[in-house]
């Protein structure tokens, strides 16, 4: 029988995938932490100059580069861990995939503080992408139609459904706007970057092996459907 392994689902490639994912993150970790000290240094200059201005044409830019910047060190050490924790669950499927979907949450989540955010606020940090990033990671593994990734959302969704709290308005200090629009960001991801071989790869051709008997008309035949094939591969990878 001739069978169709997804790339997707080699346990090389995901291996390779996820070492590369987490030195993506260590390196973009010790970045941001590089910048804070620069920024400490400087008597948190960056922080006032290049923050998100509500409604100033001329500081739209700088929703690209508030997502690294950080009040004190408090407010960095408070991002890192989730940082780390869900772009590197956003990362090991693909770091291409990931540096757009990064791109994509800043945008969202700069956008929504500085169309809506009072003119006289400043807004620095980098919770908005970590928002968009657990979105994406939540809604990921049912748009893929991936066990795997489907437990890692309902575990991390369960567990983290909490952080939901501090993008809704009443939270002193903290921008729910970005937030909420890096969650936006994050679900609107899952989709945009779903993987569509998923739903678009035909089904595998099946050819009786030399010397097999030809099935007869009645007789049971094991299922040659994509999604279920997929399935029962990653059941078959978790030992179960």
């Amino acid at each position: 029988m001739a069978t169709d392994s997804s790339p997707a689902l080699d346990p090389a490639r995901m291996i390779a995938e996820a070492r590369r994912a987490f030195f993506v993150m260590f390196a973009l970790l010790c970045a941001v932490w590089v910048i804070q000290i620069a920024n400490w240094a400087d008597d948190y200059r960056l922080t006032v100059d290049y923050g998100i201005a509500a409604q100033r044409p001329g500081r739209l830019a700088d929703i690209l580069i508030a997502p690294f910047l950080h009040v004190n060190w408090q407010h960095l050490e408070g991002n890192s861990g989730p940082l780390f924790v869900f772009g590197f669950l956003a990362a090991y499927r693909g770091v291409k995939k990931f540096l757009a979907l990064t791109l994509l949450v800043a945008l969202t989540s700069g956008a929504a503080v500085w169309v809506f955010e009072r003119d006289q606020v400043v807004t620095v940090g980098a919770s908005g992408v970590i928002f968009g990033y657990f979105g994406y990671v939540v809604l990921r593994g049912l748009f893929d139609r991936n066990l795997i990734d489907s437990l890692i959302g309902l575990v991390m969704g369960a567990s983290f459904a909490y952080i939901l709290t501090t993008a809704v308005p009443g939270t002193p200090g903290v921008s729910w706007l970005g937030h909420l629009g890096g969650l936006v960001g994050g679900l609107a991801g899952a989709w945009i970057f779903r993987d569509r071989t998923a739903t678009a790869a035909p089904a595998a051709a099946v050819t009786p092996a030399a010397g097999a008997t030809p099935t007869t008309p009645g007789t049971p035949t094991r299922s040659t459907d994509p999604d279920r094939a997929q399935l029962l591969k990653e059941l078959d990878d978790l030992g179960l």
